[in-house]
Order: C-alpha cells, then structure tokens, then sequence
C-alpha cells in the first residue's frame, strides 16, 4: 500500500475585479466581481480552487481551515469536507463559512486528481464527454443595443443554444426587452431571470406574457428562492412550455431537499462555489437523482466542466460573462466553447487550471486570518 500523502499546506489570495461596465438583475447591483483562489499543497504537487465571494471568506481559510486541513490525507477530501463542516457549526456553515469551505474542497481534489495526474472527471467519473451551455448576461443595466449584441453573440461565436437574459428591475419594461431580445437571437432559446424580483401574481402574469408571445422557456427565481411555496404556484400556474428554476444560493445539502421535496421547480440549480465544492456539489446531485429532476449549473464555468460530465442527471452550465471574463484573466487552461459545448482537457491533470499571478496581482486584495 502506498504511504500516505499529507495536506502540507494551504494559501489564499484574493482578487477584486472591476466590471467592464455596470451590471444589475432584478434585486441588485454591482460594479466590481470578488474571487478566492486557493492553493493546496502536499506530495510534491498543488492544488486549486476557488469561490466567488466575499474577500473576508479568505481570513477564514487562512486561518481555521487551514489548520483543519494541514496534515489531513491528501487521498480523502471528503474527509476534510467533514470535518470543516464542523468547524464551522457555531458560526453558521451558509453563507461566507460555506464559499470558504467550497474553495478549499475545490483545491482538495485538484490536489487529489493532480497526485494521481488524472484530470478531475476522470477521477470523479464520467457520465458524458462534454457539458452544453448557455449564454448568460442580460443585465437590467443594459440598454437595448447592448442586450442584444451580448446575448446575440453568445450565439454567433459559442454556438449557444439557449441565451439568458435579467428582468425584474423595471417590471413595466420587461416585456419590451423580451421582444426585442427575442427578435435578436431569432429561434435560439431564451431564458430569463428575475432573481426573486417578483411577487407570486405577478411573476404568474409574466410566465403566461413570456411563455405565450416570446417563447420563453425558462423563468429562473420568479419569486424568492426562499419562497417554496411561491415557487411552486407559480410552477403550478404557469404554461407548460416553461420551466421553473432556482437554487443558486443553495448551501447546503437539506437546502436542495426541501426544494425539491416541495415540487417547486422543474430544474434545480447548485453552485460548486457556494455548495460544499466538488463533495457538495455531487451530493447535490445526487439528490437529483433520487427525485428525477435535472441538475443545471450556476456560473464558475471552468469548475463545472468537470463537475458536469459527473453529475447523472445534468441539463446544462451557465456561460456567464463575468466569470468567462475573469477566468480568462486570471487563469491558463480555462474551457473553449465549440458549438455550444465545453469539454474537459484530458491532456491536464486536476481541474487544468493555473493562476497567472502576474495578470492577477493587479486586482489583489488584503486579507487577514480569522
């Protein structure tokens, strides 16, 4: 048997990265995108993950789970993945605790995967070659013209076949929007967006109009993804051409269940960045499974390449502009579209990905451990 490889070590930086241009959804708006990277070290071979989050989250991975995790057997993330979770039980494992813990789950397999000089899917097991996605933007902060040509292009040069679009911030507006998206991407699929911006009549009222005049055939958070219940009348009272999806602020595995023991939706979202990582996020998944639901991922498109092809029952990624532009930026081996797919570099072990610390030292923000 092998001897065992120890955890040595686990570093953190943090990088806030301005928009190219003002964004807003229904509920919010924003100027500037944060991420955590992290670096996870053991057996002559380094690991990474990331998170989408708030910068304070890498004061908690520099300090109590680093401990946690230094020494730990480099073979067993789920392992740590456990013991984390506890950690972190006084002060409450959703929210910052959970990012945290997702970015370093993330460098955990890498790490794994990287000492087995495997690529990740190949570790996790493989379901399909390659995971479909769809264009994602549309911000409510968009004029017109701007709308149109991101989402239009989404098409023409990654070969989407779905584009999604953000309503809810100026309801009185968003069948104008629609139309005109609708008219500028021809008989793609179109997807929308409310992020909880509406109330149960009236996300109802809007269904009905975008499903019947526009084709639209995905109405993600409608209402609050807090509401089940408002989800789920709005599911029941909505056309069937339309689906009804939520679950990207989803951090735990009973979150997932109680959303999908309430027959509130028809696709489930998660979020490796904010889950649990690559272990919770194919715990998610794998409750999918038991309820015959399809899985669709949010965002941090590089991570869900891989995470995709290994999750039984998935729909599609989200090919979202702020996380294509900064990963991009920020690191070498990120997924190229080619007609509408991304698939897995198997020539690179792990996730395939390297920090380009150069490019990314711009955009570094202090951290401090907690």
């Amino acid at each position: 048997m092998a001897a065992e490889v120890a955890v040595e070590q686990l570093s953190v930086d943090a990088y806030t990265v301005p928009t190219d241009a003002p964004e807003a959804d229904g509920t919010a708006s924003w100027t500037s995108t944060t991420i955590i990277v992290v670096h996870a070290r053991g057996g002559g071979a380094q690991g990474l993950g990331y998170s989408y989050t708030d910068a304070c989250a890498a004061g908690l991975i520099a300090g109590k789970l680093a401990d946690i995790a230094r020494g730990r057997d480099a073979m067993d993330p789920p392992g740590t993945w456990r013991a984390m979770q506890v950690a972190v039980r006084n002060f409450g494992r959703e929210g910052l605790a959970a990012t945290a813990i997702s970015a370093v789950d993330v460098a955990l397999w890498d790490l794994k995967a990287t000492l087995l000089g495997r690529p990740l899917v190949a570790v996790l097991g493989c379901y399909r070659p390659d995971v479909p996605i769809y264009g994602s933007g549309g911000f409510t902060s968009y004029d017109e013209r701007q709308l149109t040509h991101q989402l239009a292009g989404w098409i023409e040069h990654e070969g989407c076949r779905w584009v999604k679009m953000k309503v809810g911030s100026h309801p009185e507006q968003d069948p104008a929007r629609v139309a005109a998206t609708r008219a500028a991407i021809g008989r793609a699929g179109l997807f929308v967006d409310a992020n909880g911006a509406y109330g149960v009549r009236q996300a109802q009222q809007f269904a009905q109009r975008f499903a019947g005049d526009y084709d639209v055939r995905w109405f993600e958070e409608p209402v609050s993804s807090d509401d089940l219940t408002g989800l789920r009348r709005v599911r029941e009272h909505s056309p069937a051409t339309i689906e009804i999806a939520a679950g990207e602020y989803g951090y735990t595995l009973d979150y997932f269940r109680r959303m999908l023991a309430a027959d509130a939706i028809d696709v489930q979202q998660a979020d490796a960045t904010r889950c649990g990582g690559v272990t919770g996020f194919l715990q998610a998944a794998a409750l999918c499974e038991a309820f015959h639901v399809d899985l669709s991922a949010h965002c941090a498109p590089a991570l869900h390449c891989h995470l995709g092809c290994a999750a039984p029952r998935f729909r599609h990624l989200e090919w979202f502009h702020d996380h294509v532009r900064i990963e991009r930026m920020l690191f070498d081996g990120v997924p190229v579209p080619r007609l509408g797919v991304i698939r897995p570099d198997g020539s690179r072990p792990g996730l395939g990905l390297a920090l380009k610390r150069a490019d990314a030292a711009p955009f570094a923000v202090p951290i401090a451990a907690q």
